[in-house]
């Protein structure tokens, strides 16, 4: 039985605890992940290792909790969200992909592993970067298929959802503004700016892309968990800045430091530590007003930005 299945056949009962909910979306979505994947001895089989490399066993799989979140507010059917959870992590995984080759921000440790550039070859990576992008819209197209729950309509709008979080006007266009930024003074507008595209656009996606495999959504409800959406996108990035000035490596699963020595601007550059911290604290409380309008069944949500702010890594 799946988490969203098992869950909400158990409305009557106290709900589980987070920590609970949390470790079973994600063992969920290592199985359907596995499932979405090429196998790994498929022709070509460099290519579909490396691609199952980049996205299994590691992750806090926080935009699949989103989309689970945000399905079980609206009763969504499992398979439903499966897909788009798994479809958001391959978009997400192939962004990592990229943003650690040498021509991004050329980077060796990516999950307390070997980054894919580094493992396999530049040529590989970039090939898994643009393969897990196609997989991904090949899984969510496949949201619809009889049995699984979302009508046509719906669909189409989780598809371009999906693809205007990851184009140009959403997460590569804050990685475009991120590269031109390096070394430059920007003002906390403009960062926001940037991160609400390069993060955001994608926390975004994933609580919206949940609500939708559910339910045709009123404006009042599409305006609610945009404005949530909004606040955990910044406070991601925010406590991201604060993880990478005061963890190490280890904890981080990735190069600590790295912005400060690329001389990138961040939150911390330009708040200052304790600041940052207030800041990150602000977004969350923006994020539990935000989902006032559904009360009570909003709480993994409202569970889910604690995570964000709280995150030690």
């Amino acid at each position: 039985m799946t988490a969203v299945a098992q869950f909400s056949s158990r409305a009557a009962e106290p709900a589980p605890a987070f920590d609970i909910w949390m470790r079973h979306v994600q063992a969920e979505m290592e199985t359907a992940l596995e499932q979405f994947l090429p196998a790994a001895a498929s022709i070509p089989t460099k290519l579909h290792q490396a691609m199952r490399y980049a996205v299994l066993d590691g992750g806090k799989r926080v935009r699949p909790l989103l989309v689970f979140a945000a399905g079980e507010l609206f009763a969504a059917p499992a398979g439903s969200v499966q897909r788009a959870a798994a479809a958001v992590e391959m978009i997400h995984a192939y962004s990592l992909v990229h943003d650690d080759m040498p021509c991004m921000d050329d980077d060796a440790l990516r999950r307390g592993k070997p980054t894919v550039h580094v493992q396999y070859d530049q040529a590989t990576a970039l090939l898994v970067g643009d393969a897990l992008q196609a997989q991904a819209f090949i899984v969510l197209a496949e949201a619809g298929e009889v049995g699984k729950g979302v009508d046509a309509a719906r669909q189409i709008v989780m598809l371009r959802l999906l693809a205007q979080a990851s184009g140009s006007l959403g997460m590569c266009g804050g990685q475009a503004i991120d590269l031109a930024s390096v070394g430059l003074n920007l003002s906390l507008a403009e960062l926001e700016q940037m991160h609400k595209l390069k993060t955001g656009a994608l926390l975004r996606a994933s609580v919206l892309l949940g609500a939708w495999a559910g339910k045709t959504l009123a404006q009042n409800e599409i305006q609610a968990l945009e404005a949530y959406g909004a606040a955990i996108g910044l406070a991601f990035q925010v406590v991201d800045d604060i993880l990478d000035a005061t963890a190490d490596s280890a904890t981080l699963g990735k190069t600590a430091g790295k912005d400060a020595a690329d001389n990138k601007p961040t939150y911390v550059s330009i708040l200052g530590l304790s600041e940052s911290q207030a800041l990150a604290e602000k977004l969350r409380n923006d994020a539990h007003q935000a989902l006032a309008i559904f009360g009570d069944r909003a709480r993994r949500l409202r569970e889910l930005a604690d995570l964000i702010v709280q995150r030690k890594a």
